[in-house]
């Protein structure tokens, strides 16, 4: 599988300047970063959760767990991660487990921690096991430029 249809159209559409790196296929964020030898706090990571009025994504880094008590006293009420049947059924243009880090592409409110604005570069999933997408924070800061950053992570 290549870059998921949704964000390749995206990326060409902003000209966002990215490079996409290939690693050996990995089936968890701390295992995609050591694979693709890229410091796990540049990894953004995609979680999705369930509120009462509907999904958000919250994108943190890789060596982040969401901090869903912090959220809910930013946000309000929150119901629960997401599943992965659930995930599947929204981003179906992409593996189980390697969504890309733009639920806005898919209806979805998207919430960036503010540590991985402060980053000088970033990689994510490009929406497959085995490629992630390289960007500048420049680049990243366009990509999310209508974004709401928030602090709601804490490290591992």
């Amino acid at each position: 599988m290549a870059i998921a249809e949704t964000l390749q159209n995206f990326l060409t559409e902003r000209g966002v300047k990215y490079d996409v790196v290939p690693h050996p296929r990995s089936l968890s964020s701390a295992l995609t970063a050591a694979a693709a030898h890229v410091p796990g706090d540049r990894l953004a990571k995609a979680v999705l959760i369930e509120g009462e009025a509907g999904y958000l994504m919250a994108v943190v880094p890789s060596t982040h767990h969401v901090d869903l008590h912090r959220m809910h006293r930013q946000l309000g009420p929150l119901v629960r991660l997401a599943t992965e049947d659930e995930v599947a059924q929204i981003f179906k243009d992409c593996k189980r487990g390697a969504i890309p880090p733009v639920g806005f592409l898919y209806g979805i409110e998207t919430l960036l921690d503010e540590s991985l604005a402060a980053q000088p570069e970033v990689w994510f999933e490009a929406g497959d096991h085995e490629e992630l997408i390289h960007v500048s924070r420049d680049e990243f800061g366009r990509i999310h430029d209508d974004i709401r950053r928030v602090q709601f992570s804490h490290h591992v």
